[in-house]
């Protein structure tokens, strides 16, 4: 099964070959609204991505040192401190697709929480600023990621369920392992289901035909106390033998020994069942008239 920090490692892991995207990519790390002055995570791969990008474009940084939740509690996340004001400027509306795409994924590495559970996928962008969050959310419209903004607790989120959507951002920000997996998951899931869903049908049917069976038999015996079998018609009779030689068969055995149709057999069978459910009603009366 995917692990979610899987795929935080995997797109950790990635450091474009162009200045250009390791410029949008660090962009995307700083757009993450979770401090000021550099890089705010949990994730150790993604701080050690923020040293890497800033030594690259020849940006000086410090740390990445831990820092705990106010007062000393909770856990403690890592801070990389980088000057933003020293990064290249970079903007999105004149960005290339490939400057877009390592933009996302920095996004996705310093603000993206990702949930992979098996009640279903889920990813979302946790921001202090509305502004930052619907800049994101437009930002997915136009790469075909189409997600919704909620305020919780005080902050923006943008998130993403759906496992399209989910699949288009693994896609567009380059986690290919992560997206092989989350497929391979994807069609095992529907595959099972789809089995179960026919296995539950057979079931079903079987329990149709063992029924059928059921009362086809009892009216044969039926039939046969009172003395009518015989005198019923040729192609009832045989069918009548054909129940008795296959209890547990469905129409499509019997109508192949039969050599009839399938429908001519059910015909015969339902046939059977009435004329024994007329010949025990007048029974039924003349008991009741007796009791009394």
């Amino acid at each position: 099964m995917l692990v979610a920090s899987e795929v935080k490692g995997e797109l950790a892991r990635i450091v474009p070959a162009r200045r250009c995207c390791r410029t949008a990519e660090l962009a995307g790390l700083l757009a993450a609204d979770r401090t000021s002055g550099g890089v705010s995570t949990f994730d150790h791969g993604t701080a050690r991505i923020a040293v890497q990008l800033a030594a690259s474009l020849g940006l000086a940084s410090s740390g990445p040192h831990p820092a705990f939740g106010r007062r000393g509690r909770g856990r403690h996340h890592l801070v990389v401190g980088l000057d933003e004001s020293a990064l290249p400027a970079w903007t999105w509306r004149d960005a290339p697709a490939c400057d877009r795409r390592a933009h996302l994924r920095g996004i996705l590495l310093g603000a993206g929480s990702i949930s992979l559970s098996s009640a279903g996928p889920h990813v979302e962008f946790v921001f202090r600023s509305r502004t930052r969050a619907a800049r994101l959310a437009r930002m997915l419209a136009e790469s075909d990621v189409h997600g919704s903004l909620i305020s919780r607790r005080g902050r923006w989120v943008a998130y993403l369920k759906g496992r399209e959507e989910i699949a288009t951002l693994l896609r567009l920000t380059g986690a290919n392992r992560a997206l092989l997996d989350f497929e391979t998951e994807r069609v095992g899931r529907e595959v099972q289901n789809r089995l179960n869903r026919l296995l539950n049908a057979e079931e079903a049917n079987l329990a149709r035909t063992v029924r059928a069976a059921d009362r086809q038999l009892h009216a044969i015996r039926a039939l046969e106390n009172t003395g009518r079998l015989d005198s019923l018609p040729n192609g009832l009779r045989e069918a009548a033998a054909q129940r008795r030689l296959q209890p547990e068969a469905d129409l499509d055995s019997l109508a192949s020994s039969l050599g009839v149709s399938r429908s001519a057999t059910n015909h015969r069978l339902r046939r059977l069942v009435e004329l024994a459910e007329e010949g025990t009603a007048p029974v039924a009366l003349a008991a009741g008239h007796t009791a009394r």
